[in-house]
């Protein structure tokens, strides 16, 4: 991509020179202005072409009465986007998700010193938080509510903002970039996870991550007698239901090891890797950001338990008062791809195939018909069933857990966002 066209897009210009009316206006005032200076185009700084579109916009703006009011005044649906009033650094993230019908009514870039901020017209649904939360650089923390979304930038990085706006620019002109984007994100949020040693009885430091990050994405949080992190989430009259990965890892990881990519596996030059649990950890994170801006009307319940790897301890110790309203359990804690475990070696039953059906049906609407039943060894999802959960424990991607030769297909993880998305947004688990 030339700088020139990379520029445009960055602060919300259309690269083709398609604009019209204000916008119009300004781009051609400003680019006499740039002549005038005797500065290129093509080889102009971000800062100087920021600059001068600023001198230009507040020219324009005092001296021109028929230009339009700030971006509160000005349906987007109705009458031209005001880019001219918007601030800079959001000027193209609002621009291209109002191209994508993403429809904004009012935004603030926080000027370097506070949060940006972005306000929409209408409730963000789950695909369009899904866009936004792709393209939302790693460094850039993001809260979303029903119609706003702050956006937390590191201080002296306000340009990320501006790499945001170009990565939505690439969604419009090419959707099946999103995918590629969420894989993105998916992986860093794997990363972190996989920095953080809790070795089975010592799972303090993960736990304390999760509770903090449960903080904004819960209605209720607390850590129980026996350390498992519980939490729920209200959603509505639906049957409740629950997600559950265990904490712990098999063993501590290596102070020496480094992550080694290949494609999309992962695996540690030293030691286990602890995709086993860690990778399900990820997916539930990646379904408390969907759950509130789906279709899902219930309540999800979460259970991060303690000492899976050394016999369930932590699942056994929960307090049934806190499962006994649960209708439905799914554990995300199997190896290898796409199984969907209802029966403990085929002998001990997690629930009847009318409940494992459901996983297969929402593998098909999903795209993924070789989502399919199957046997599995020993977790959490023997516990829930013994209280009388129906229960699946569903495969996540990793393999030889437990080894030096673990290995973690972050591809094939994201795989089960898919499919919990799936499930809980066409309601396909239903109260009894």
């Amino acid at each position: 991509m030339e700088k020139w066209t990379k520029l445009m897009i960055r602060h919300g210009f259309h690269p083709e020179n398609t604009e019209t009316g204000i916008t119009s206006q300004w781009l051609a005032q400003t680019f006499a202005t740039l002549i005038q200076r005797h500065q290129h185009l093509h080889t102009i700084s971000e800062t100087d072409w920021m600059e001068a579109l600023q001198q230009t916009a507040k020219q324009m703006v005092s001296h021109n009465h028929d230009i339009p009011g700030s971006e509160t005044l000005v349906d987007p649906t109705k009458n031209e986007l005001p880019l001219i009033q918007i601030d800079p650094y959001v000027r193209g993230i609002v621009r291209w998700l109002n191209m994508m019908h993403i429809y904004t009514f009012y935004s603030c870039d926080g000027e370097g010193v506070r949060p940006a901020t972005i306000y929409f017209l209408d409730d963000l649904s789950a695909q369009q938080l899904a866009i936004i939360r792709a393209c939302t650089p790693p460094h850039v923390r993001i809260r979303a509510e029903k119609r706003k979304v702050i956006l937390f930038y590191q201080r002296g990085h306000i340009d990320d903002l501006l790499t945001m706006a170009e990565r939505l620019y690439n969604v419009w002109r090419n959707p099946e970039l999103l995918m590629t984007y969420r894989l993105e994100t998916f992986k860093h949020r794997l990363y972190s996870l996989l920095s953080i040693n809790g070795k089975s009885g010592r799972e303090a430091m993960i736990r304390q991550m999760l509770y903090r990050k449960l903080q904004q994405k819960t209605d209720w949080r607390e850590i129980d007698d026996y350390g498992n992190l519980l939490a729920a989430v209200y959603c509505g009259n639906g049957p409740t239901i629950l997600l559950s990965a265990h904490m712990d890892t098999v063993r501590p990881f290596s102070t020496k090891r480094t992550i080694i990519e290949n494609g999309t596996v992962l695996n540690s030059s030293h030691g286990i890797l602890g995709a086993d649990d860690r990778a399900g950890i990820a997916v539930i994170l990646e379904i408390l950001d969907f759950i509130r801006h789906s279709r899902f009307k219930g309540t999800l319940k979460i259970a991060f338990t303690v000492e899976e790897e050394i016999g369930c301890r932590g699942s056994r110790h929960i307090d049934p008062t806190f499962l006994q309203d649960i209708d439905a359990a799914i554990v995300v804690d199997r190896r290898g791809t796409r199984d969907i475990v209802t029966s403990y070696a085929g002998i001990v039953p997690f629930c009847d195939d009318n409940y494992g059906r459901i996983f297969e049906t929402a593998g098909v609407l999903a795209g993924m018909p070789d989502w399919k039943m199957a046997p599995g060894g020993l977790s959490d999802a023997k516990f829930f069933a013994e209280f009388g959960i129906p229960t699946v424990n569903l495969s996540v991607g990793y393999q030889y857990e437990h080894t030096e030769e673990e290995t973690l297909d972050y591809k094939v993880a994201f795989d089960t966002v898919i499919l919990l998305e799936t499930v809980l947004d066409q309601q396909l688990i239903v109260k009894p």
